[in-house]
């Protein structure tokens, strides 16, 4: 019987997205090891509501120190970080000697703002080359997993922290128990934790089903939220959609006696139970509109081939990974992946072995149509490629479903 991480109680499996990889290994071309694969599943806790991977990938296959995504690579995200250090030093931060420390803080998009003003910072994040660019912007950087005793010794080093911040990094760690414990040591007794990661409730409602990956572990609601923290000590005092990454909530957490839960906390929650996310028929039904994209996506791309149409894919994110996998498309059906990312160029995507080949390429010359695997930057990135569609280029989008943006 499968038994959920957070309680213990009964976890109902509901969707197998089968044998995948890592989703961002990108091997070299010359690479003749053998590829690590596990089974990628989703169930729901019958009791606390958590809906959680089925099979734990170790984490120091995922994060380690070539880990290649950095979150300044996005204009978006480069602005949604800058908004929320200015919001943590006008509020959180505007007392005597604050003191911040960021849970995975990549490449320091975030923490760079809060070092340029002034305050003491601190960001805890285990890959080394991002960690490593993140210290060339003068962030300060531990590079360790966040857990229980890490929390421990930032605290004796540098003192309590006034905020804890995370941004789609809690969401990947499984040992949620030791998380909380390091919270508890580290925050002061009227601090606040505060992470943000994609939300189930919109992943639902967009049948994103490639925001199901290995990184992430938990796909949280307010619900689940809520009853995770109480059963650690803390409770939900906030709550706030965000439309980053396709959709997220930024949670807050806090001491039970030191904050007053806000309206939206409530709201949010009610919503979720009249909208029934983790009801047998709602996980069932996600699990079917998944497999009808799957099927219509293939179909798609494979009458393109018989037509002689060109077709090349755009961005290769992690979640990417899902899609070809799950569908099966390979270089038959997407002859490479057009990324701007240096350390994904010239690699093989991993278990598709579709070729990644700088952005630039793109354009040489344009495609017939253009699969869009980074489709939550689709604004941003069509905006960017006028002269594709004035060229009569289409792009393929499969979220909510597939269609094609003429």
């Amino acid at each position: 019987m499968l038994t959920c991480r957070i309680c213990g109680a009964s976890v109902r499996e509901f969707v197998d997205f089968g044998r995948q990889p890592l989703s961002d290994a990108f091997r070299k071309p010359d690479d003749t090891s053998e590829e690590y694969f596990f089974r990628l599943a989703v169930g729901a806790c019958e009791s606390c509501a958590m809906v959680q991977l089925v099979e734990e990938v170790p984490r120091d296959r995922m994060f380690h120190a070539d880990y290649p995504y950095h979150s300044s690579g996005s204009a978006l995200m480069r602005e949604h970080f800058g908004r929320t250090a200015q919001e943590f030093l006008e509020t959180e931060l505007s007392g005597d000697d604050p003191f911040i420390v960021e849970i995975g803080c990549n490449d320091g998009v975030m923490l760079s703002a809060v070092h340029e003003a002034g305050v003491r910072h601190l960001g805890v994040e285990p890959s080394a080359g991002v960690g490593e660019v993140a210290r060339s912007k003068g962030v300060r950087v531990l590079t360790e997993f966040f857990e229980d005793s890490t929390a421990r010794a930032v605290r004796d080093e540098h003192g309590p922290a006034d905020v804890i911040f995370s941004a789609n990094t809690i969401c990947h760690i499984p040992y949620l128990e030791s998380i909380f414990l390091g919270v508890d040591a580290l925050l002061k007794p009227d601090g606040v934790f505060v992470f943000e990661d994609p939300y189930w409730g919109d992943i639902v409602e967009r049948r994103s089903f490639d925001q199901i990956y290995d990184e992430h572990f938990y796909f949280f609601t307010a619900t689940s939220v809520r009853a995770a923290a109480r059963r650690y000590g803390f409770d939900l005092v906030d709550v706030r959609r965000l439309g980053v990454h396709g959709g997220e909530v930024r949670y807050s957490i806090a001491r039970p006696e030191a904050r007053v839960p806000t309206a939206a906390v409530a709201e949010l929650l009610a919503e979720e139970e009249a909208r029934g996310l983790v009801t047998r028929e709602t996980l069932d039904g996600f699990a079917a509109g998944v497999a009808g994209i799957r099927d219509d996506l293939v179909a798609l791309l494979k009458d393109l081939k018989d037509r002689g149409g060109r077709v090349v894919a755009y961005g290769a994110t992690a979640k990417s990974a899902t899609v070809t996998n799950y569908c099966g498309i390979g270089p038959d059906l997407v002859s490479k992946i057009c990324d701007s990312t240096p350390a994904k160029q010239g690699r093989l995507a991993p278990g598709s072995h579709i070729p990644v080949v700088p952005s630039g390429e793109f354009a040489e010359p344009y495609p017939d149509y253009a699969l869009l695997f980074a489709w939550n930057h689709a604004e941003e990135i069509i905006a960017k490629e006028p002269a594709f569609r004035d060229g009569g280029g289409r792009w393929i989008l499969y979220v909510p479903e597939v269609h094609v943006v003429e």
